[in-house]
């Protein structure tokens, strides 16, 4: 199952488990319970069995990222739960432009700085946390690490061509 919002050159490359890990700080115990719960399933390449290899994608570890943020500053895995579904039907193309926002209790989607006063106005303290910041600490954390191809299992080291890369190319930018 491939991810057809993912340029082509991505939709086959995948992270194991434990490199998919590292790139988001979490622990492997971390990662496995929320692949079988549900939280955040390998886009890649499910397991299929004892001793198969999930194969995470760019934007699944980028969610990893997200959600250990978020239980870091004591949102309740119930919220984050929630804010991951939306996150799942933003789609790609806009998770770059996202800031999240969370006053301990609940998430926010903040698309301007207007959204931004209205969460501040009820006199509780939030914190933010910038989408694009993170995806560009993904994807420096997985440009020193190895990926795998979907397709014949072998080794992809240091992508050079990332999803974002790509769309910077076709923009001009």
């Amino acid at each position: 199952m491939t991810d057809s919002s993912l340029p082509a050159s991505e939709q086959h490359v995948g992270y194991r488990g434990a490199t998919a890990c590292v790139a988001a700080g979490i622990t492997y115990r971390q990662l496995d319970y929320w692949a079988r719960t549900g939280l955040v399933e390998p886009s890649i390449k499910s397991a299929t069995g004892s001793g198969s290899q999930r194969l995470y994608g760019f934007r699944d570890i980028l969610v990893l990222k997200i959600v250990k943020r978020l239980l870091d500053t004591g949102v309740s895995l119930q919220n984050i739960r929630t804010a991951v579904e939306h996150l799942r039907k933003s789609g790609i193309t806009e998770l770059e432009s996202m800031t999240l926002m969370s006053d301990g209790s609940s998430i926010y989607e903040c698309a301007s700085a207007d959204d931004i006063i209205d969460l501040l106005q009820g006199g509780q303290g939030v914190f933010g946390i910038a989408i694009s910041k993170v995806w560009t600490e993904v994807e420096g954390s997985l440009a020193t690490l190895q990926g795998e191809s979907s397709i014949d299992g072998s080794l992809v080291a240091n992508l050079t061509l990332d999803e974002l890369s790509e769309r910077r190319g076709r923009k001009g930018a």
